[in-house]
C-alpha cells in the first residue's frame, strides 16, 4: 500500500441540533466553504449528506472534508483566526461531531 505524498484530508461527521433550521444549515456550510478561501492551508473542501441504504449512519447526516498538503497545515487551519471564529459558531450548532484526519492510502490489487 501506499500513503500519499503529504495529503491530509479533515472528515468531519455531523448531526445538526433539532432546532437548527436547513437555512441556518445552509448558511453554516457557505461559511464553512468559504474557508477555503480565507485560510491558504486549506486547499479544497466538498460536503455531503448521508444516501446510504445501510441505515449505519448513527444519526449523522453531513460530512464535510477538507483537503492539506500537510500535518502541519491542518495545524494552521485549525489555529487560523478565521477557522476559530467559524468553529465557534458551527459547533454550538451541533447535536454529535466527530473529526478525522487521515492519510490517503492506496490499496493493492493482486
Amino acid at each position: 500500500m501506499e500513503e500519499a505524498m503529504g495529503v491530509v484530508k479533515h472528515v468531519l461527521l455531523a448531526k445538526f441540533k433539532e432546532e437548527i433550521s436547513p437555512k441556518q444549515i445552509e448558511e453554516l456550510i457557505k461559511g464553512y466553504s468559504d474557508l477555503v478561501d480565507l485560510v491558504p492551508s486549506m486547499k479544497s473542501f466538498v460536503w455531503g449528506t448521508d444516501v446510504s441504504a445501510e441505515n449505519l449512519h448513527q444519526g449523522f447526516t453531513h460530512i464535510f472534508e477538507s483537503t492539506f498538503e500537510s500535518t502541519e497545515g491542518v495545524a494552521e487551519y485549525v489555529a487560523h483566526p478565521a477557522h476559530v471564529e467559524f468553529a465557534g459558531l458551527f459547533i454550538p450548532s451541533l447535536d454529535k461531531v466527530v473529526v478525522f484526519d487521515y492519510k490517503p492510502t492506496t490499496g493493492v490489487r493482486a
